[in-house]
C-alpha cells in the first residue's frame, strides 16, 4: 500500500475508536513507571503492579494472546494481553481490539511485572488504553539524508542512534557549564539581535525591526557584548548560546549553530590555555568518558600536555612562507598547487590563512598554535615580545581548531586603528571583514581590565562525536522543500 492507504486505513480506526466512546487523543496519562525502571530492577519489580506508557513498535498477535512491543525513552518492554472474560472497561481495549492498534501509536497499560515462558521480562495486564493515535506509518529504514534531515521526528524513532547523539551534545554543553561555574564564571546571556555586529570574520544575516523601523544584524560573535560587561565590573562571564554566519554549509560550517565563549579579567592567554585545557578534557570525559578518539583518520589522546608552535615557524618550516613579509605570488601559488580554490584577489591576510589551513588539516594534534600575526588578529593584544605578532592561542585537533583565545585588546587608541583598517577592507567589498564599532572603542575608552577570552563553537562535539555538522543537531537548516 502507498502512504495514503495507510493513513487512510488509520483514519478509519480512528473514527471507530470515537464512535465507541474511546478519545484516542487523551492529556493525561498515568504512568507511575518507566520502562528503564522494569526492566533494571526487575527483581524488585516483579509481581508489581506497574503502569507504563510509550509508542508501540512492534505487534504479534496469536489467537488469544498479543505481545506488543513498548518504548519510551529509557527503554523497551514487552506488554502480555490476553482475552479476558471480563468486560473491557470503559475507555480500553483488549486483546480482541488489537485490530484497532497500529505501530506508531501511544498507549499505556497496567499490570503485573513477571518474566514470560520465554523468559522476556513484561507487563501482563488484560486492557490498554490509547494515548495517541499514529496515523503514519513508521518507515522500517529511514536512510535517505535529505529525508532523514527534513524528518527529524521520524529520523529519531527509527535511528534511535541519532537521539542518543543529541543526548551527549546536551551533556556537551552541560559540561561545559559545570566547568565554567566551578571556576568561578558567571552565565550572562546577551543580544542575539546587533546594530553594528563584530568579534569573528563572517557575514551576517540582515533582519528588520518593525517596531523600530530599522534593521539589525544577527549576531555572527558573542565578543563585544561581553567584554563590554568586563568594562561594567564583571570579571569572569561566559554565554552559551547560537550564533548565525551566513556562509556555506559542509561538514563543518553551519550557518546558525550553538557557541560559547568565555572571558576573565585580569588573566592573559597563558592563564587560558591550562584553563581551556584542562576545559576540553573535562568535557570530553564528561561526555565521552574517555580522552581517545579515533576521528577523521587521526587516532587522537588528549591526555596530554599539548605542545605549543609558533604560527610563523609553522608556515616557514611547511611552506618556506614569511608571513610578516609575505609575497602574493607565492602564496597564490601554493594554494594553486594544492587545488584550494579561494579569491585569489582576497587580501593578504586571508590567503594566508588559507595556506595556514593547508597544515592545520593535515595535523593530528592536540597542539596549542601561538602568536598569530597581527594582521589576523584585530582584537587581540601585542605580544610585548614581539609587537608583529599577538597572544593568540588555537587548539588544533584532528585537523581541525578546536577554539579560539587571547589576551584581549584593552588600549582604544589601538583598537580604533585595528576597526580602521578591518572597515576600510570592509569598505573595499571584504563582506567578512569587521565593522567599526564605535560604542565598543568608547566603552574601552572608559577602561577595560586586562583579561583572556576564549570562544568554541559546538564544531568540537561534531568532531569528537565522528560525524558532520548536520548529523550533530536535531533540526539543520535545509532549502525550503518543494510541494
Amino acid at each position: 500500500m502507498i502512504l495514503e492507504d495507510y493513513r487512510n486505513e488509520r483514519l478509519k480506526k480512528l473514527e471507530e475508536l470515537r464512535g465507541r466512546g474511546i478519545e484516542p487523543y487523551p492529556s493525561k496519562s498515568h504512568r507511575n513507571t518507566k520502562i528503564y525502571d522494569v526492566v533494571t530492577h526487575f527483581d524488585e519489580k516483579q509481581w508489581q503492579e506497574v503502569c507504563v506508557a510509550g509508542r508501540i513498535v512492534a505487534i504479534r498477535s496469536f489467537g488469544k494472546l498479543v505481545f506488543l512491543k513498548l518504548r519510551d525513552y529509557t527503554g523497551e518492554v514487552q506488554i502480555f494481553m490476553k482475552a479476558s472474560a471480563l468486560e473491557t472497561p470503559a475507555g480500553m481495549l483488549g486483546a480482541k481490539d488489537v485490530r484497532l492498534l497500529d505501530t506508531g501509536d501511544f498507549i499505556e497499560a497496567t499490570g503485573r511485572v513477571d518474566k514470560s515462558q520465554t523468559g522476556e521480562i513484561s507487563v501482563f495486564t488484560d486492557f490498554v488504553r490509547i494515548l495517541t493515535k499514529s496515523l503514519r506509518p513508521l518507515p522500517e529504514k529511514f536512510t535517505n539524508k535529505e529525508e532523514r534531515y527534513r524528518r527529524r521526528y521520524v529520523d529519531m524513532n527509527v535511528n534511535p542512534e541519532v537521539r542518543e547523539r543529541l543526548v551527549r551534545r546536551s551533556k556537551f554543553w552541560q559540561a561545559t557549564r559545570d566547568f565554567m561555574n566551578a571556576h568561578g564564571f558567571i552565565e550572562v546571556n546577551i543580544p542575539v539581535l546587533e546594530h553594528t555586529t563584530g568579534g569573528a570574520d563572517a557575514t551576517p544575516f540582515v533582519t528588520h525591526m518593525n517596531a523600530l523601523d530599522e534593521d539589525f544584524y544577527l549576531r555572527i560573535s558573542h565578543e563585544l557584548p561581553l567584554k563590554r560587561l568586563l568594562g561594567g565590573g564583571f570579571e569572569k562571564v561566559y554565554d552559551i548560546g547560537p550564533r548565525f554566519r551566513n556562509e556555506g554549509v559542509d561538514d563543518e560550517h553551519l550557518p546558525e549553530h550553538i557557541a560559547f565563549e568565555s572571558y576573565a579579567a585580569y588573566e592573559n592567554y597563558e592563564d587560558g590555555m591550562k584553563l581551556y585545557e584542562e576545559m576540553m578534557k573535562y568535557v570530553a570525559m564528561q561526555t565521552w568518558g574517555t580522552l581517545k578518539f579515533h576521528v577523521g583518520g587521526f587516532d587522537i589522546d588528549l591526555d596530554c600536555e599539548w605542545p605549543r608552535y609558533k604560527y610563523a615557524d609553522l608556515l616557514r618550516e611547511k611552506f618556506d612562507v614569511d608571513v610578516f613579509n609575505p609575497d602574493r605570488e607565492q602564496l597564490i601559488q601554493i594554494l594553486k598547487e594544492n587545488g584550494v580554490e579561494t579569491n585569489f584577489e582576497a587580501t593578504t591576510p586571508h590567503l594566508i590563512d588559507h595556506v595556514w589551513k593547508l597544515i592545520r588539516k593535515t595535523s593530528a594534534g592536540p597542539y596549542w598554535v601561538i602568536e598569530e600575526p597581527l594582521s589576523l588578529s584585530p582584537l587581540a593584544k601585542k605580544s610585548a615580545e614581539n609587537p608583529l605578532v599577538t597572544e593568540r592561542f588555537h587548539p588544533v585537533i584532528a585537523g581541525t581548531e578546536m577554539g579560539n583565545g587571547f589576551s584581549e585588546l584593552n588600549d582604544p587608541l589601538d583598537q580604533l586603528d585595528r576597526f580602521m583598517e578591518q572597515q576600510a577592507a570592509r569598505d573595499a567589498g571584504d563582506d567578512e571583514a569587521q565593522m567599526l564599532d564605535k560604542d565598543f572603542v568608547e566603552m574601552l575608552e572608559y577602561g577595560m581590565p586586562p583579561a583572556c577570552g576564549w570562544g568554541n563553537s559546538e564544531r568540537n562535539f561534531w568532531l569528537l562525536e565522528g560525524v558532520p555538522g548536520r548529523e550533530a543537531v536535531p533540526f539543520p537548516t535545509m532549502k525550503r522543500a518543494e510541494d
